[in-house]
């Protein structure tokens, strides 16, 4: 057994169906600017007055920093409990309002499927689905991740793999 991970979730311990809390966070005014400057640097993303002029209607977050916080906010709460392996990406992403100056998001991830690896038993991979929702509850964001993760027994019968 990995020693890193020994003292972690493993495949064997999760379930379909469990929900993850992801917790809260506030997108400021400079959150939104700095990380448009060096990833996305659209208008309205960077200068007040040209976000109130366009569709957005004021300065928002990138689509992209919202992934990246709702990322932070998993790896916080769930992917360093488990025996995670690393990503395997993303599917089905979906921007549905945007995030402004001042929204506190947050949500829940969702384990959708569990399945084990047939060419590597040690590996099974964990799919979860993301709601993301701002402070007034309205919807800003899903997704779905994949993620391979340690079993704890790679010799038990492998009779759900793919």
């Amino acid at each position: 057994m990995n020693p890193v991970t020994a003292n972690r979730r493993h495949y064997e311990d999760l379930a379909v169906g469990e929900v993850v809390d992801l917790g809260t966070t506030t997108v400021s005014k400079e959150m939104i600017i700095s990380f448009a400057t060096e990833f996305d640097p659209f208008p309205f993303h960077l200068d007040e007055e040209a976000a109130k002029a366009s569709l957005l209607g004021g300065l928002a977050s990138s689509g992209w920093q919202t992934a990246a916080i709702s990322l932070k906010m998993l790896a916080d709460s769930f992917l360093n409990t488990i025996a995670s392996m690393g990503g395997l990406g993303f599917s089905d992403l979906k921007w549905i309002k945007p995030v402004m100056v001042g929204d506190t998001i947050g949500g829940t991830a969702t384990i959708t499927a569990l399945r084990r690896s047939r060419h590597h038993p040690e590996r099974g991979i964990v799919t979860l689905d993301f709601d993301i929702r701002n402070h007034k509850r309205e919807p800003v964001m899903t997704m779905r991740l994949a993620n391979l993760i340690e079993l704890r027994d790679p010799s038990a019968p492998l009779e759900a793999a793919e």
